[in-house]
């Protein structure tokens, strides 16, 4: 999965447990018509990767969906493995079409909202 917008924090790097596992977190701000904050992590070696980044820097990160359970919790991590820097807001815009245009239908295709063949 890809998530493309702003960057809007980068955290410090973290160290956890005896053998010191690294993890830093990235936020990024969507441009679309409901701006989203996504908060990404980068862990290990993937920690240095964000030094390269600053506040303001429009980015397309890869990522993976993680999910674990803690006790009765459960809980999500979206992990990054690719980030990289984007032109402009314009290019970033690119990636994400707007939902109205991707819902409208397609041109030539009629849609009958009258007939409706359900049951309920």
């Amino acid at each position: 999965m890809e998530v493309v917008g702003k960057i809007i924090v980068i955290g410090d790097v973290e160290t956890f447990g005896a053998k010191g596992f690294k993890k830093r977190q990235l936020v990024v701000e969507t441009d679309s018509k409901y701006p989203q904050t996504i908060p990404i992590d980068f862990t290990q070696d993937k920690v240095g990767w964000l030094d390269n980044y600053k506040l303001g820097d429009f980015v397309s990160v890869e990522i993976n969906i993680r999910g674990s359970k803690w006790q009765e919790r459960y809980f999500v991590n979206l992990d990054g493995w690719i980030i990289k820097k984007t032109d402009s807001e314009k290019t970033a815009s690119a990636f994400m079409p707007d939902r109205e245009k991707v819902l409208e239908p397609e041109a030539g295709i009629q849609i009958d909202e009258e007939e409706d063949d359900l049951p309920f």
